[in-house]
């Protein structure tokens, strides 16, 4: 009798599971460069570390230096959001409702960047270009998404300078107060991520109020 045909082995990964999965490698991934540098971490330590193999961590992400990619962009689309709904007359900072954000363990704005692994995978950002290149390209990446919420807001076309400007002074403010935040924090363990997050949030005002207010 002929064999029943059909697929053998196991099934697909969900997308979910393939987000869990590169989750898993970026954190990884961060823990090895903070604690031995980038040059000595390699594909195979990145894989030990997860359960997985080298090649299956090359199958995820071009570089090692890309592993950290999901969570430097962790939040993206929630600036693109709040922006999109952001209140004709409202302050800029106040849409962002950082107090609010500030107080909760689990936002996912403040949590990422105010950890205090990844502000030290920040300032790694200084000395390595590897990972300075993939730092600067996730706030590229994301940029177009806040040109078309402004313009969206607005009621302007998606190809209107206007939008595309304020989003390019805004995602500046964005990452030049998470740098501040990473590079001027005291890199002392016993500082509890609720004060990490009430200084990000700090300083994410001063930004944003001072790219708001614009040139005088």
């Amino acid at each position: 009798m002929a064999a029943a045909s059909g697929r053998t082995g196991r099934p697909p990964l969900t997308e979910e599971r393939r987000a869990e999965i590169r989750l898993e490698i970026a954190r990884a991934a961060l823990d090895l460069f903070v604690a031995q540098g980038v040059a000595a971490t390699t594909g195979e330590q990145i894989g030990r570390a997860v359960g997985i193999s080298a090649r299956t961590v090359w199958r995820y992400f071009p570089t090692k230096e890309s592993c950290v990619r999901p969570l430097l962009t962790a939040g993206a689309g929630l600036v693109a959001e709040t922006l999109r709904q952001w209140r004709p007359g409202q302050p800029l900072d106040e849409a962002f409702d950082f107090e609010r954000r500030a107080a909760a363990e689990d936002d996912r704005l403040l949590a990422a960047p105010a950890h205090a692994t990844v502000g030290a995978l920040v300032r790694l950002t200084r000395t390595e270009p590897g990972l300075r290149a993939v730092w600067l390209q996730t706030y590229d990446e994301a940029e177009p998404a806040f040109a078309r919420a402004l313009a969206e807001r607005a009621g302007l076309p998606a190809d209107d300078l206007r939008p595309a400007i304020q989003a390019a002074m805004f995602n500046a403010a964005l990452r030049a107060a998470v740098e501040h935040h990473a590079w001027h924090a005291a890199d002392d363990t016993r500082t509890d991520a609720a004060t990490a997050r009430a200084d990000l949030a700090r300083v994410l005002r001063t930004a944003l109020t001072t790219a708001a207010a614009g040139l005088s």
